[in-house]
């Protein structure tokens, strides 16, 4: 049976997220998903699941972890994944994602932590 990642981040392909994360995997139950840029290095909105927050910088993910853990519960069970959206980012910091990681261990479904842009 295929391991499944707890946390899936989406970047822009070549991005500055992307480039942190090459050859860097940040754990075993976090899987990357690079995907194709627009001319102004956005990737476009998302093609499945259910966005659950969206925040301008991975900063407001540390800043405000019971809202990120308040969106994951109150979003119950149902098939789509949960989507959190950061606007813009030339990084990712281990504290800000362990916000995440956190949350999507409160529910059965898939989280992605989609990150729109550079910042």
């Amino acid at each position: 049976m295929p391991h499944e990642a707890r946390l899936i981040i989406q970047v822009a392909r070549g991005g500055a997220v992307a480039r942190q994360f090459e050859g860097d995997r940040p754990g075993a139950d976090i899987a990357i998903d690079t995907r194709p840029a627009d001319e102004n290095g956005r990737i476009e909105p998302p093609d499945v699941g259910h966005v659950v927050l969206s925040v301008p910088s991975p900063e407001t993910l540390s800043r405000e972890p019971d809202e990120v853990r308040r969106v994951i519960d109150a979003a119950g069970n149902g098939p789509e994944p949960l989507v959190v959206v950061v606007e813009a980012a030339d990084e990712l910091r281990g504290d800000e994602l362990a916000v995440v990681f956190d949350a999507a261990d409160r529910t059965s479904r898939a989280v992605i932590l989609r990150v729109v842009g550079d910042g």
